[in-house]
């Protein structure tokens, strides 16, 4: 054994202090470096996608199946779902605000959006698509507009029931010392109503997004009458390949989409997951926290710390200021302000309002009158063929529905509360998740044609693929925003399997599993144009069904059949929500509301 002076084990201990202080110094400025090149990036991005967008429309593109093209039809791909989702997230924080604070609009909207959410991604292509191509007729942007509108009608509806039903939760006493500290409803929001409602609407962006790429296949590629639209891009890639069957194609693009969506959970959904932590409504903060290396290294930036320092803070500050100056200025002129003033402007506004609602009312009825003028083109056998597809979609629906709570409820609820579980399992589910169904359909649907099955069994497997995600996806949201304190009471108490589920569990869960149900629901009616109606090898699979009739009737080009077959299903989804859901929803709203 060799003994070494005190002073060497003195200098190394030093040096190695010294390299390790010199790298605490300098890692800052790489990844302020890291920064600033992504943002390079992202500028050239926009300039690419730009020139892309402004050039000369072409609406018959030739899908090429060779690998080498997957990195720019993956980055078209990436763009379209990013922007849909970005509109998506500000239509569904407006409309699920308005929603939850107007008395007089809360029933027509929220039944707006029981209609909206169960209509069909088909239903709605042909009119936008016109409209886009109208609107922008010699660049390929009216094109990439209408595939964009096109995955925020998929994206969409789950965040919007989600905000709305989070600010209906709102504990009583946080809404009351809002009011006892006079915020501004713009302080409201960014203070208490974003915070709150962080955690559900994090989870549903993550399902919104997974949705985005399952119907991502029918928004690239789609045939409307005698027109054949092509998008490059990783949809039209996969539908190409499953067109002709050819499996190598399709294996390269679902490689390339679980590279995409294995990235975006490490530099996007894994820190915002964590930072939305911090908003979780508890009394004893607990040690388990979710983690993620980038968030930490992102708060301790040195040029978004300074960023934020320098220029967020102070113009945050400034808003609130202005605010607060203005609404006692405002109140002060209301006080002074004489009532014959004040009556004719509120006779003003009534009269703006009937103008208004008078303009509404003549586009409705003349939009009912074009309908019904289209509708007497239907015929009764086609009635009767879209009554009986009806019923056999909702028996789908509903055995989709139960299978899929049956193994969603416990795993959401075992993967929220334990992180480490999170960890690993939160990145697998959203990979899975995010694989369009419609791809792995050509194997499930050989396969069961091999077994002596066909389209009516695996339809049933399609929707679960493209709907239980909704489910797991609130649940683990809902496990995850169940305060730490109430859990340990539990345990201290020694509660049973069964009073720990009666008691902590489903109460804290309940919220979110309604509207875990109500979106996978119409996700499930949604996903059956698809699950009813399969090409492979040039050969059309169908199967008796609401969801086949539209898919049939889009591509021959019968709008009086898909009008009529999109009305059927609106109505039975929004008579299911009306009976069903809605009390529910009034239930999680009164009695498994969370109060300090």
């Amino acid at each position: 054994m060799i003994n070494l002076p005190d002073s060497f084990s003195a200098n190394r201990s030093r040096h190695i202090f010294a390299r390790s202080q010199a790298l605490r110094r300098s890692w800052p400025f790489v990844l302020d470096l890291g920064v600033a090149g992504l943002g390079l990036a992202c500028f050239y991005g926009l300039m690419q996608i730009a020139k892309y967008w402004f050039g000369h429309p072409e609406p018959e593109i030739a899908i090429s199946l060779s690998p080498h093209a997957l990195p720019l039809y993956a980055f078209y791909s990436v763009v379209r779902i990013g922007l849909a989702y970005l509109l998506s997230l500000v239509f569904a924080v407006g409309y699920g605000y308005v929603a939850a604070y107007s008395n007089r609009l809360e029933s027509f909207m929220i039944a707006g959006l029981d209609i909206l959410q169960s209509i069909p991604v088909l239903s709605f292509l042909p009119g936008v698509m016109l409209a886009m191509v109208a609107l922008f007729p010699t660049r390929q942007l009216g094109l990439e507009m209408g595939a964009i509108v096109l995955i925020f009608t998929g994206q969409v509806w789950n965040m919007a029931f989600s905000f709305y039903s989070s600010i209906k939760s709102i504990p009583r006493e946080l809404s009351e010392a809002s009011k006892i500290y006079r915020f501004s409803r713009w302080q409201r929001f960014i203070q208490l109503e974003l915070p709150y409602s962080a955690i559900g609407l994090v989870w549903n962006s993550i399902v919104s997004v997974a949705g985005g790429w399952f119907f991502l296949m029918a928004c690239e590629m789609f045939v409307l009458g005698k027109h054949d639209f092509r998008l490059p891009g990783l949809g039209s890639y996969l539908q190409t390949a499953a067109g002709d069957g050819n499996y190598k194609a399709i294996a390269w693009g679902l490689f390339t989409m679980i590279a995409i969506i294995v990235a975006t959970d490490q530099l996007i959904w894994r820190p915002v997951i964590a930072w939305s932590d911090k908003f979780k409504f508890e009394m004893v903060e607990t040690t388990a926290r979710v983690r993620s290396p980038l968030l930490h290294l992102l708060e301790h930036s040195r040029a978004l710390g300074n960023l934020r320092k320098r220029t967020i803070m102070p113009l945050s500050e400034g808003i609130y200021r202005r605010l607060a100056q203005s609404r006692k200025e405002r109140l002060a002129r209301l006080a002074s302000t004489d009532s014959k003033r004040t009556s004719t402007r509120d006779q003003l506004a009534a009269w703006l309002r009937a103008l208004a609602l008078a303009v509404m009312v003549a586009a409705v009825v003349y939009a009912a009158w074009q309908a019904v003028e289209l509708l007497r083109q239907v015929q009764a056998g086609q009635f009767g063929e879209i009554l009986k597809g009806a019923l056999a979609t909702f028996l789908r629906v509903n055995l989709a529905l139960v299978l899929a709570a049956a193994w969603t409820i416990p795993a959401g609820v075992a993967i929220g509360f334990n992180p480490k579980l999170a960890r690993i399992a939160q990145p697998l589910v959203q990979i899975v998740a995010s694989i369009p169904a419609p791809a792995l359909f050509p194997v499930i649907l050989l396969a069961l044609i091999k077994m002596g099955g066909g389209l009516g069994i695996g339809s049933v497997a399609l929707m679960m693929l493209g709907t239980q995600w909704y489910i797991l996806f609130n649940v683990i949201a809902g496990a995850m925003a169940i305060p730490s304190d109430l859990r340990e009471v539990a345990t201290l108490f020694r509660f049973t399997a069964v009073q720990r589920w009666r008691t902590v569990i489903l109460p804290g869960i309940f919220p979110y599993l309604i509207t875990g149900m109500v979106t996978a629901s119409g996700g499930a009616w949604n996903a059956s144009i698809i699950a009813e109606y399969f090409s492979l090898n040039n050969h059309t699979y169908q199967t008796v069904g609401l969801g086949a009739v539209i898919s049939a009737a889009t591509d021959s080009g019968r709008f009086h059949i898909l009008l009529l077959a999109t009305i059927v299903m609106a109505l039975m989804v929004v008579t299911i929500n009306r009976l069903v859901w809605r009390p529910l929803y009034r239930v999680a709203e009164t009695r498994y509301k969370l109060e300090g």
